[in-house]
């Protein structure tokens, strides 16, 4: 055999031509299978199983490294066996028929690299050569050589699509194989490797690589060997060995698992107050290599708010030294520090609204798997070889990070000391202060994570809540206003978390109603229902928590709880309101209606309170509508109410016609009576005209309340201990005449007058009265002169009486003279009032009349 062969053709172009010594030993179609081995006979090597980096261990980012390592050696060795076989037909059985199987790996890491000691078994198999002819000859060959050696020997392995990027250097020494078929030879080699000393000229394939969108690499050994079969003895030649390394063979992350995980703060290394977290990692490793790696620092870094932008620095993380063993998963333990929270990282990013913190712990607490970065430490503060720090700090390496949900951290979400308030009217439509508001007191627990032994201070709260009653969705609760909130220690659930108890004073939290007819059952529940309805509230909380690196924002904690509203329970319906009503007065009046303002005074016997910043509604007697009421800025607390300011308007709806009239009439004729009188107040979709579904939805709710007493003045003359005073009126009945003095020699009457009016003077156009005592008549007065009834107490002139002589009354008249007499008047009186003008009817009883001559 010679070195000397033409290198004008390459084995690609002519297989049957002599090869150089630069010529690949393997042809591309025999170097598919790596090394020339078959998929189905190929024993096991480290390219098989080789998965990936590990996670935030030492490990991970050495994996590439360990590789290289070792595909050196391989590489060297088989460059160094084929050499001998130099004629074309030999280099084919060779490729086919070589088999190198890996018993184990050992490297020790040294100042410029790392000495790897190589145990494993070489044989040539003729079985796995499939031509018949070529299995012969090659059989023939190998029998006739028996053996091959080769001297010390220095391999450089390059990346061809890369400029030939060295991919990293091997010395071996010497050694001798067996070449008869079937004999095997056991290896036992030292070998010296050296990494390049930049791994900027193959950084484009790492970069590939951790993208995972490398889909082949072509690797090319070229090697100094010295070779010698039998007492043949030749020069050192330059021997090449071209692979192809396919994507599925290409080596992968390996998995990893995150055994543990603790939280806690205290005094870091350097002194200073901050974070730490231990962590404990299980790494597959499918490798026969067994070495010790030293301890390492790393750098953990977290994405940004885009892509393109650098990094954020998180933590800086140590980890210890670890053994491994061929083929058992690593345990590497590992301490990471934070030492304060960079502005980078909990500003806001424009695009989103969120910070890079938020979106980071929001997926990891909703169990995504996120992203962090590992690199080298480019200050390590351990001992390890300058060469491995300077090559892990120079590359990156993107690690998923299992979420982790922590089950349920919420619990028992309550709103307590419910305070509801209307709408405000001048709201757009569209506005959050178009729907109606609640004001209450946010409990809820906080489970947090045995992972976490930090001092845990909620300082706010704030969440968006959809409410749900009878698995029907109502409406949806924006909290979206950060809350003050407080926290205390309670104990521990049923998982020995420790629990958070949080409460915090949301006010006028708005509630949209989504679904009109889940309000409609709410609201009848509610004043029908004699037992607590139960609201469900599903929530998304985000909270703002204390700790010694500064303010964490927790985001979109999902929280569920039962929200128990009791029932209005007022016992007599609104009757129990107990409405009475003062300083009435008239602010407007036209042809057909009167603008009235009042103070009304009520007892709430419900366990809520109301804020109405303005509401308007329907006064109906008998279906007939009669009037409208309306509020401003009400505030309706629990128990007495005093003075609660009302407008109300007087007056028919005039699409009801002569029917409106006539009961408008006859209702003020009833109230002035005394007689007891049921309104209706209905609401409608101008209720609230900021929200017409909220205003049509409670206009299906008409509620029955007993007309309100109106405070009548009394006469401040008169003198109860005085038997020739009339008693007081002792039927709660209002009195519009208080009293009378009947003059028999003049045949006339006067009367008291009480008006409850406080500003206006109401005028009394024409008089058609009767007196009647025991049912007899009396007398009877008709007068058409106007007659004036100021503000409070009064007295009218004399009218004049038309005895009803021989009258059984008239007699009872006759004989109390110089006393009273309780008489009832029966009476149909015009009644005038700025522009409006009525006539109405009026009975009144136990109306204590003086009798004098």
């Amino acid at each position: 055999m010679t070195s000397q062969r033409s290198p004008t053709r390459s084995p690609r172009e002519d297989p049957s031509h002599n090869a150089s010594e630069n010529t690949p030993l393997l042809s591309d179609s025999e170097s598919a299978n790596g090394f020339g081995y078959d998929s189905e006979h190929r024993p096991q090597s480290i390219y098989d199983n080789y998965d990936a980096p590990a996670t935030t261990s030492k490990s991970k980012s050495r994996w590439p490294t360990f590789i290289t390592l070792g595909f050196l050696c391989f590489l060297a060795i088989l460059i160094m066996i084929f050499a001998f076989f130099v004629p074309d037909t030999m280099e084919r059985y060779a490729t086919q028929a070589a088999t190198l199987d890996l018993d184990s790996l050992v490297p020790e890491f040294t100042e410029t690299g790392a000495r790897a000691r190589i145990r494993g078994t070489f044989s040539m198999q003729s079985s796995k050569v499939e031509s018949g002819f070529l299995r012969t000859v090659g059989k023939f060959g190998t029998w006739v050589a028996r053996e091959a050696e080769t001297g010390e020997s220095t391999v450089d392995v390059v990346l061809p699509d890369y400029n030939n990027a060295l991919l990293g250097t091997a010395k071996l020494p010497g050694f001798k194989v067996k070449l008869a078929d079937g004999r095997k030879t056991d290896l036992d080699i030292v070998a010296d490797l050296t990494p390049p000393k930049s791994v900027d000229s193959i950084r484009t394939v790492i970069d590939q690589w951790l993208n995972q969108s490398l889909d082949h690499l072509n690797v090319e050994g070229i090697a100094q060997v010295k070779l010698r079969s039998g007492i043949v003895h030749l020069r050192t030649q330059t021997i090449s060995q071209a692979i192809r390394i396919t994507q599925d063979k290409i080596p992968t992350m390996p998995h990893f698992n995150i055994t543990r995980l603790m939280f806690q703060e205290g005094r870091l290394p350097d002194g200073t107050k901050g974070m730490s977290a231990d962590a404990s990692i299980t790494v597959e490793n499918d490798f026969p290599i067994e070495m010790d790696i030293p301890p390492l620092s790393f750098d953990i870094l977290v994405g940004n708010c885009l892509s393109d932008q650098p990094k954020i620095m998180l933590a800086d993380a140590s980890v210890d030294k670890v053994h491994t063993y061929p083929k058992r998963d690593v345990i590497v333990n590992a301490t990471v520090f934070i030492r304060e929270l960079p502005k980078s990282l909990t500003k806001q990013c424009p695009s989103s609204g969120k910070s890079p913190m938020d979106t980071l712990l929001g997926g990891y607490m909703k169990g995504h798997d996120i992203m962090v970065y590992v690199r080298g430490s480019k200050n390590p503060s351990t001992n390890a070889p300058k060469w491995i720090t300077d090559l892990l700090s120079s590359v990156t390496v993107p690690v998923p990070v299992p979420g982790h949900t922590f089950g349920s951290i919420i619990h028992n979400f309550t709103l307590a000391d419910v305070k509801f308030d209307l709408p405000d009217p001048l709201a757009p439509p569209d506005d959050p202060d178009s729907n109606p508001a609640i004001s209450a007191t946010i409990q809820t627990f906080i489970a947090l994570p045995q992972e976490i032994n930090v001092d845990v201070l909620v300082e706010r709260v704030r969440a968006t809540a959809d409410v749900f009653y009878k698995q029907r969705k109502l409406g949806e609760l924006n909290l979206r206003k950060w809350q003050a909130a407080k926290s205390t220690p309670s104990g521990h659930d049923e998982d020995n978390r420790p629990l958070i108890l949080v409460e915090s004073d949301i006010k006028q939290a708005p509630l949209e109603i989504t679904d009109e007819d889940v309000f409609t059952d709410v609201i009848q529940a509610m004043l029908f229902g004699s037992k607590p309805i139960m609201l469900l509230v599903k929530a998304k909380v985000d909270v703002e928590i204390g700790t010694t690196l500064g303010v964490l924002t927790v985001r979109d904690i999902p929280a569920e709880g039962e929200v128990p509203v009791k029932p209005l329970s007022i016992g007599n319906g609104l009757a129990s309101f107990k409405p009475k009503i003062a300083n009435l007065s008239i602010v407007e009046t036209s042809n057909t209606s009167l603008s009235l303002t009042a103070d009304v005074d009520i007892f709430n016997p419900t366990v809520y309170s109301a804020n109405v910043p303005y509401a308007d509604v329907f006064i109906l007697v008998n279906g007939t509508r009669i009037g409208s009421a309306s509020v401003h800025h009400l505030n309706v607390t629990k128990g007495k109410n005093k003075h609660l300011k009302v407008k109300a308007v007087w007056g028919a709806d005039p699409a009801d016609g002569k029917n409106g009239s006539d009961m408008a009439r006859e209702v003020v004729s009833r109230f002035i009576s005394g007689y007891n009188l049921t309104l209706t107040i209905q609401a409608h979709n101008n209720t609230i005209p900021s929200n017409p579904t909220l205003g049509h939805a409670l206009s299906k709710f008409p509620i029955d309340i007993p007309a309100p007493r109106i405070n009548f003045p009394s006469d401040p003359n008169a003198d109860p201990e005085d038997p020739e005073d009339p008693d007081e009126p002792d039927d709660n009945h209002p009195h519009f005449i208080q009293a009378a003095t009947m003059h028999l020699f003049t045949s006339t009457a006067e009367f008291t007058l009480s008006s409850p009016l406080s500003h206006t003077t109401i005028y009394i156009t024409s008089i058609n009265a009767t007196a009647f005592y025991d049912d007899e008549p009396i007398g009877t007065i008709i007068s058409d002169l106007p007659l004036a009834v100021p503000p409070g107490v009064s007295l009218t002139p004399r009218l004049p009486v038309d005895w009803s002589l021989g009258s059984v009354g008239y007699e009872a008249v006759k004989r109390a003279l110089g006393g009273t007499l309780k008489v009832r008047a029966s009476a149909v009186v015009g009644i005038r009032i700025g522009e409006w003008e009525e006539s109405v009817w009026y009975e009144g009883k136990g109306i204590g009349a003086k009798v004098r001559l």
